[in-house]
């Protein structure tokens, strides 16, 4: 419900306020309707003030209600906008309306989009209600019992509006009505999804709280610290605050950041229907032609491969085998018969990954990011290496770090998995636009030279 809820969230405030803006100038202009007034040059300055409010916006996140945020916090954060909406609007307006006459009057942009900062305060304390209710919770544990994390818990239960459920406390030492049991216990009590938050005493070993991040990394929960005065002047960390009480977020990554993600999110179908329509529109033919015409069997390939939060996808590429029972654990190999001459011609280039654009435009995949494996290696690499399911919390990619950087094609050596788990681990946590755009072109540059490991 949570994760529904922040997914759609954005949309319905951006689309809330834009309709207000709607109402609010239609009332106006209606109030003082004139016969002379031109109706189009209304409708002109109402698309032009949408089309920047809508995206000054989403530029500077205004979506973003946090928990802890108050009301002038929010109202901070509007008057900033409202102010460059307003100097945007008029300054393009100036330069870009071709109507010789102003029938609308200059009060009535600036007092439609006044009214948006009460709405917007009203839609916060509808927020913190709703939360106050007992829906659009979190779900929350505190390892170690303490004076520190006690106040945590009091901070927590007085005010219901944060939305943080606490589940309990575990700890090795003390055994009350609040232990749910002992660190052991822990890491066995939550599986993928049924846990939001976990908070660390500051009294931790370091020992212990490597084990929690890793476990955290693994089951996709947020871990945060209750800090002592060395971490809180660790300015590599980022907090959140809970009035006067502050966490530091011990393992949040760049695509946590809603504004991240919708950013990487337009590149993707950005990108993918420029390779469908220019690309794909004519060299999908001719390639289902040659592979029709060498060998019996369908054009794409269609086989279960794991995604972000390991969940299952169905990945689509152009068929470069014959029919083999052999293809979801056996991996391609040199000199390998079960390719087609097609196919070999087909993987050298890496054109039978083309396919995976619609993969993309289904929100299955992103252009960048780890390369997905099929589900029956991926349980095994997942059994063998540290840290494997770290890069599973983001969605896979159609080329990454690993495979620009000479990771590709068939595994042989323990090493190879290893270094590329290593990557797309550095990937995951250091993800930026320009890293995408980078990884994107060497992968283009890469095409079109032969590959030692390109079978």
């Amino acid at each position: 419900m949570a994760k529904r809820f922040y997914r759609y969230f954005p949309w319905l405030f951006i689309a809330l306020e834009l309709l207000v803006i709607v109402l609010v100038l239609g009332l106006l202009v209606l109030i003082q309707f004139q016969t002379s007034l031109f109706f189009t040059e209304f409708l002109f300055d109402l698309g032009l003030l949408g089309t920047i409010w809508v995206i000054v916006v989403w530029v500077r996140k205004d979506y973003k209600l946090s928990r802890t945020s108050t009301y002038w916090d929010t109202l901070k954060q509007f008057l900033v906008t409202y102010v460059w909406v307003v100097l945007l609007f008029f300054i393009l307006r100036e330069h870009l309306s071709f109507f010789e006459t102003d029938k609308i009057d200059f009060y009535q942009y600036p007092l439609a989009l006044f009214i948006v900062g009460f709405i917007r305060l009203v839609v916060h304390m509808a927020l913190r209600r709703y939360r106050m209710s007992g829906r659009n919770y979190r779900k929350a544990v505190i390892l170690g019992k303490d004076e520190w994390s006690c106040q945590l818990a009091r901070a927590l239960e007085n005010n219901k509006a944060y939305g943080i459920k606490l589940l309990g406390f575990y700890d090795d030492q003390i055994k009350d009505e609040q232990v749910l049991g002992g660190f052991d216990s822990f890491f066995r009590s939550f599986e993928i999804g049924s846990l939001d938050i976990v908070y660390l005493s500051q009294n931790m070993s370091d020992h212990l709280i490597k084990r929690i991040v890793d476990h955290a990394d693994e089951n996709h929960f947020k871990v945060k610290i209750i800090p002592g005065p060395a971490l809180q002047r660790n300015k590599k960390l980022t907090f959140s605050s809970y009035g006067q009480f502050v966490v530091v977020n011990l393992n949040e990554i760049p695509l946590d950041r809603l504004g991240n993600q919708i950013f990487k999110r337009v590149f993707d179908v950005v990108f993918s229907l420029f390779a469908i329509f220019f690309i794909l529109s004519w060299l999908m033919p001719i390639i289902a032609f040659l592979i029709k015409l060498e060998s019996k069997g369908p054009v794409f390939f269609f086989q279960q491969r794991t995604g972000v939060n390991n969940k299952e996808f169905t990945c689509i590429k152009f068929r470069t085998m014959y029919k083999n029972p052999f293809s979801d654990t056996l991996q391609a190999s040199r000199h390998d018969p079960r390719v087609t001459r097609v196919g070999k011609l087909l993987r050298r280039f890496s054109m039978d990954e083309l396919p995976q654009f619609i993969n993309v435009l289904k929100n299955d995949m992103s252009v960048v990011g780890p390369r997905p494996h099929t589900v029956p290696m991926n349980e095994d690499f997942k059994q063998r290496l540290e840290k494997y399911n770290n890069r599973h919390c983001i969605k896979p990619g159609i080329t990454g770090l690993a495979q620009v950087l000479g990771y590709r094609g068939e595994i042989i050596n323990h090493w190879q998995i290893k270094s590329r788990v290593k990557l797309d681990y550095f990937y995951v946590r250091n993800w930026s636009f320009l890293l995408d755009v980078k990884i994107v072109l060497q992968t283009l540059n890469q095409m079109f030279r032969t590959g030692e490991t390109a079978y």
